[in-house]
């Protein structure tokens, strides 16, 4: 249908019908057939009004005059009857004016800013820092160093009693870690790390205490330490396990820590479940060792690569080689950080896929006289290859923080099956890198299988079945012997969570001398004999119980019941805790022990210290710290940052006298 335009008098008398002053400011032309457009009077701007006789409306009109978005006709007001230009909207009042200030309120958030993010103590008293908070709040009053050193003890302390609290209420036990860090004094900084599940599955792991010992005789005092921590955090009678690090403590050391935390719990741990390996430590130690016998080779790496990121002219040039090369590279040049091993492999990693490029650099620069040979760089690739098993079985620690237990034992088997083909290897180089490797790593593995293996047997995906298969493959004919370890200390552990709910557990009296210690018996070589859990003489409370259990052949135990089901199907996101949660009510026995075993530490480091080559070190200024303070700052920080508590920090601070 043919669109015509209303001749003259009917456009007089459209007008007149339309009643919105917005016509005062536009003309409507026709654009085709059934479609016209609204035609601003000033700036000529077009706007749809009519498209297939069906009107536009003229809300967007009213928008071009009223907004002032016509610059032609910003100060025209939109009534045909008001000549007077319009009001000016009054300037919307700051919603800051209507908030009083709260000093308190100010000084807790500086507070828990300096804990975040390690900021000294007296940056309160900086005078640039006053003058920056007093430029967005003239009335803050600026704080002294024992103000503020009141308010982060204060906040440490009421978080403190929330973690306490909490642990006061899960259902199972805690385990715990020790690491240590170095000073320029003559004592050491002790880290207590506590691991543990709530009451809802989930996982925790604060630092519970830092406290500094005299180094290097601190045995007595370590000892004593971790007494005081035991009372402080209500964990008497209830520590599963304790894991360290041989690297700081010797036999004797360990034996006293053994028989400690026997006496303290005498149930469930026995002296057996003391683990003597960090696992992200010994990872480190084997790359020290990889390293150290390729020192030469690799700073000549290390030089190459200084000198091309050295200036961006040497960059230029090895880019452009590379380019006229065609040399295919993921991963770009990096300068290493020696403290950090998985630096120094990313480093070797980009130079090996760029070795034809340094290879041809001194054409290129006269000035480069750094190249390698090729034997030199297949030494640096087989190198590279075999720290690539290790900063995969060490990642695991830093893509998920204090994973569950259960993740270890496959990771920690493959490498060692890798590391056992590759000694046996008929490259005299390959074999000479990997075999001193491969003869530390065999220790670790029999001193810690167990633990593992245990671990993966909670996981529902494998219970027993990873063990039979990777032990078949490992310990060859031997394996039924490590299975059958692992079998007995499974019903020994199940056996002894059902005698807690019939045997009441009386705490040992803490006045009590050497005398009441349990004797342990250490397991030589990393074997077992089966009895985790023996008493000095006579028949133990297990071992009755066991025998009455026998005489029924018909007893089927929780535990039988869940290593007989069907294996859960192996996917990606599996969540283990989950799963034991939603499955509590079925196993109520062996869920409890599930919860105190998957939540075995493994590693005694943070994640950020999983690939750090050397003892961490405290800084002088914290150093110089009352031992109060430095406790609040670090163990305050961690709670926040890993969030196993509720951020809480009320306008009201406890005051704490310093």
């Amino acid at each position: 249908m043919e669109f015509n335009m209303p001749d003259a008098e009917t456009q007089q008398n459209a007008r007149r019908r339309k009643k919105s002053t917005v016509w005062e400011h536009f003309t409507v032309e026709s654009d085709g057939p059934g479609s016209a457009k609204a035609y601003c009077k000033k700036c000529k701007k077009s706007f749809a009004y009519l498209k297939d006789s069906k009107q536009a409306g003229t809300s967007h009109l009213k928008r071009h005059i009223s907004l002032g978005i016509c610059q032609k006709n910003r100060q025209t007001p939109c009534s045909k009857t008001d000549t007077r230009p319009p009001k000016k909207q009054p300037r919307a009042k700051s919603c800051l004016a209507a908030i009083s200030f709260d000093q308190e309120h100010c000084n807790s958030n500086i507070a828990k800013m300096i804990i975040l993010h390690d900021y000294p103590l007296h940056i309160v008293e900086h005078q640039g820092f006053i003058n920056f908070v007093r430029a967005l709040q003239p009335q803050f009053n600026p704080l002294s160093f024992k103000a503020i050193q009141g308010n982060c003890v204060g906040m440490y302390l009421r978080e403190k009693q929330n973690l306490l609290n909490l642990i006061d209420g899960i259902p199972g036990r805690v385990n715990l870690t020790l690491d240590l860090w170095t000073s320029n004094q003559t004592s050491v900084y002790v880290f207590l790390r506590g691991h543990f599940i709530d009451g809802n599955w989930n996982l925790h792991h604060p630092i519970l205490n830092v406290f500094m010992i005299p180094y290097p005789d601190f045995g007595d005092s370590l000892n004593q330490a971790i007494v005081n921590c035991l009372s402080d955090w209500h964990l008497k009678g209830r520590v599963f396990t304790l894991a360290l690090d041989k690297l700081f403590f010797n036999d004797t050391l360990m034996e006293n820590l053994r028989s400690l935390l026997s006496v303290k719990n005498p149930v469930i741990l026995s002296g057996q479940f003391l683990s003597q390996n960090c696992y992200a430590r010994v990872l480190s130690r084997l790359v020290l060792d990889a390293l150290s016998a390729m020192r030469g080779t690799v700073d000549k790496v290390r030089e190459s690569v200084k000198y091309v990121k050295s200036s961006k002219s040497n960059e230029g040039k090895f880019f452009e080689l590379r380019k006229h090369l065609q040399v295919p590279s993921t991963m770009d040049l990096l300068i290493d950080d020696q403290n950090k091993w998985d630096t120094i492999y990313h480093m070797l990693v980009a130079a090996c896929e760029l070795k034809e490029v340094f290879d041809c650099f001194d054409a290129a620069d006269p000035d480069f006289r750094m190249t390698l040979t090729l034997d030199e760089w297949k030494q640096v690739e087989t190198l590279c290859a075999y720290l690539k098993f290790l900063y995969d079985a060490a990642n695991i620690l830093t893509v998920q923080p204090y994973p569950t237990a259960n993740v270890f034992f496959l990771e920690v088997s493959k490498l060692q099956v890798e590391l056992t083909c590759a000694a046996l290897s008929q490259d005299p180089f390959c074999s000479c890198l990997i075999m001193p490797m491969r003869e530390k790593f065999d220790l670790y593995w029999k001193e810690s299988c167990f633990i593992l293996a245990v671990a993966v047997a909670m996981d529902p995906r494998y219970k027993m079945k990873l063990v039979e298969s990777t032990f078949a493959k490992i310990f060859g004919e031997n394996a039924e012997h490590w299975i059958k370890v692992v079998e007995d200390g499974l019903n020994e552990l199940f056996l002894e969570y059902n005698i807690i709910q019939v045997l009441p557990f009386t705490a040992t009296n803490d006045d009590e001398g050497n005398d009441a210690v349990i004797k342990t018996e250490v397991f030589p070589d990393g074997s077992f004999d089966g009895s985790l859990f023996a008493a000095e003489d006579g028949l133990s409370d297990i071992e009755l119980y066991i025998s009455d259990l026998t005489c029924s052949q018909q007893f089927k135990s929780e535990l039988d019941e869940y290593l007989e089901e069907p294996l859960e199907p192996k996917v990606q996101e599996f969540d283990i805790l989950s799963w034991w949660r939603i499955n509590g009510l079925k196993y109520p026995t062996l869920s409890r022990l599930a919860s105190d075993i998957l939540c075995m530490p493994i590693s005694t480091l943070s994640a950020d210290s999983v690939f750090d080559m050397e003892i961490r070190k405290m800084d002088s200024y914290r150093s110089s710290l009352d031992s109060l303070t430095l406790e609040a700052l670090i163990c305050t920080k961690d709670w926040f940052q890993y969030k196993s508590l509720p951020i809480n920090v009320p306008n009201t601070l406890v005051k704490v006298e310093c």
